[in-house]
């Protein structure tokens, strides 16, 4: 699967970081309820790759991959707990290249045009804006397009229920990222009413 086709998917990614596993099909089944279906886990805690494998289990409708992916030996293990995808901060080549060869969808990140041109030369044409807000936010995105007119991107870094609907306008971006579809809070509570709610209205954000 195309890293563009899993963006498409719907127009807020939740960004989430999960603290226990046995949490993660609980989330997953509100977030699909609320009509989200892509799901990015951050390994940023133990229980990640744990997480991502229940989620695979257990609710296999769900588009589950890994973000804050940093190093090639991290791949492998991904795709063995069953990431569909993975999510980097910034662009490294070395990365781009381990992620091609493992045959696994990836969205790297870059905040700068020198950046998108290594990126595209590097043969991507989908990456993610990150810290989009503190990057230029919808205005450095409308600067980029008519320069690099072939790259589409998922900002993510400061974007909240009240300002993705200007980001979702824009004509290269395809969705959004951020965690206020499934605040942490609301995670470690398991308050999955919640979570649903959020991720309805999140999912009524379509562009």
């Amino acid at each position: 699967m195309h890293v563009r086709d899993i963006l498409r998917a719907g127009p807020v990614i939740p960004v989430v970081t999960i603290d226990d596993a046995a949490q993660a099909p609980g989330l997953a089944r509100a977030l699909l309820a609320g009509g989200i279906r892509v799901i990015e886990v951050t390994m940023r805690t133990p229980a990640a790759l744990d997480a991502v494998r229940a989620i695979r289990r257990s609710v296999p409708e769900a588009i589950v991959g890994v973000g804050t992916l940093l190093d090639a030996d991290q791949i492998a293990p991904a795709l063995d707990a069953g990431a569909r995808f993975a999510v980097s901060p910034g662009f490294d080549p070395v990365l781009v290249a381990a992620a091609a060869a493992a045959g696994l969808a990836y969205l790297p990140g870059i905040q700068t045009v020198s950046e998108a041109m290594a990126a595209r030369r590097a043969g991507l044409d989908t990456l993610k804006f990150f810290p989009a807000k503190a990057a230029g936010g919808t205005y450095a995105l409308e600067q980029i397009r008519p320069v690099l007119p072939d790259l589409a991107f998922c900002p993510t870094g400061g974007i909240g229920a009240e300002d993705a609907p200007a980001y979702l306008a824009l004509a290269n971006v395809l969705c959004v990222g951020g965690s206020f579809p499934a605040p942490g809070d609301a995670i470690k509570a398991g308050d999955w009413t919640r979570i649903e709610a959020l991720a309805r209205q999140s999912a009524a954000l379509r562009k």
